[in-house]
Formats: C-alpha cells, sequence, structure tokens
C-alpha cells in the first residue's frame, strides 16, 4: 500500500514534481502546503500555511518540497531543516524516464526529473534537483543543496560544492571543481584543473 506525502510548495516546479511522483507511484499526493492560499494545484487540495506543519506531521509522516531554487537556496535549505525538525521523513524522488546508475548515491530530499541521466560512482547530495535532461556522469559528486538545471552536463569526475545553481544547458568539463554556493550561467562552459 502506498504511503501519503503531502508536498511543501504549489508554484510551476510544483507541477514538475507532482507529474514525476505521480509516474513513480510510490505515493499518494494528500495535498500541497503553500505560503500563499491557492484552490488547488493539478486538482490536489491546498492543506494549509507552514504553521499548519506541526499539525500535518500528525497525519502524515511524508514531505517533499516542491519548490525551486529561484535566486537563493535559502528558503529550501531552512525547509529542508523545519521538516527534520517536525519529524517528517524526506524521501528522495526519482522519475521512471530518468536514469540513475545502482553504483550512484542520491541523499534525502532530492529529486531527479524526467529524461535525467546519473551515472555510476555519482553522489547527489540532500535536498537537491537534478532537473530535466540534466546529465551527471561518473565519479562526480554534487554537494547538499544544489540544482542542476534544465539540459546542463557535470562531466566525469567533477565536484559541485554545496548551494550550488547550473543553469540550463550549462557544461562542466571533465574534472571541474565549483566551491559552495556557485553560481554557473546557462548555456555557459566551466573548467578548472584541480
Amino acid at each position: 500500500m502506498k504511503e501519503d506525502i503531502i508536498l511543501i510548495g504549489g508554484g510551476g516546479h510544483c507541477i514538475s514534481c507532482i507529474d514525476v511522483i505521480e509516474q513513480e507511484n510510490k505515493f499518494n499526493i494528500a495535498g500541497v502546503v503553500d505560503l500563499n492560499e491557492i484552490s488547488n494545484v493539478q486538482g490536489y487540495k491546498f492543506l494549509g500555511g507552514y504553521s499548519n506543519l506541526d499539525e500535518l506531521i500528525k497525519y502524515y509522516k511524508y514531505a517533499f518540497i516542491t519548490f525551486g531554487q529561484i535566486k537563493t537556496i535559502a528558503e529550501r535549505i531552512e525547509t529542508f531543516g523545519l521538516l527534520h525538525e517536525l519529524g517528517f521523513i524526506i524521501p528522495s524522488i526519482i522519475s521512471p524516464k530518468a536514469y540513475v546508475s545502482k553504483n550512484s548515491k542520491l541523499g534525502d530530499g532530492s529529486i531527479v526529473m524526467h529524461g535525467a541521466i546519473i551515472n555510476s560512482n555519482a553522489i547527489i547530495g540532500k535536498n537537491c534537483i537534478v532537473n530535466t535532461n540534466s546529465v551527471i556522469e561518473h565519479d562526480s559528486y554534487v554537494g547538499n543543496n544544489c540544482h542542476i538545471s534544465t539540459g546542463s552536463i557535470i562531466n566525469g569526475n567533477c565536484k559541485v560544492g554545496e548551494g550550488s545553481f547550473i543553469g540550463s544547458n550549462a557544461t562542466l568539463v571533465n574534472a571541474s571543481v565549483l566551491p559552495n554556493n556557485s553560481f554557473i550561467k546557462a548555456g555557459s562552459i566551466y573548467y578548472t584543473k584541480r
């Protein structure tokens, strides 16, 4: 029997996450929590604001963050911490239309969207977004709280520091190292020597 899960954040990223969660078919979506009152998202009911979370933990043990990383990762980090503090289990979510090597690791609260590829020995931290059609190659490391945007490529043996944002269609050349909280512009090519 599938467990119920509540979603935190009802914007555009939530719509994409719902599609992945429905297709993964491991959870029943009970509803959406958001800072603002919303009528519904993709037919799922509004469960109230963040102040309702201490009540919702009595009924639901699973929660997942479904808002993206727009200008800063701070809200995702804060919300991830709050959910843990309240006792929610924050699973990882993997699209059945993605490829994730059995020899890779994916942290709690991370989502792998449709068409993404995570190859052998790659490690993805907690609370990350591996967005549609992105590629993380063998032996690469992505720290906690990162957003790997649509169509971006992280080649083999790269290290992406915590809290980093890799823009759409950006490429990290083999063995590149990004410091924490890096921002790589969409369409750019990034290279560093170790």
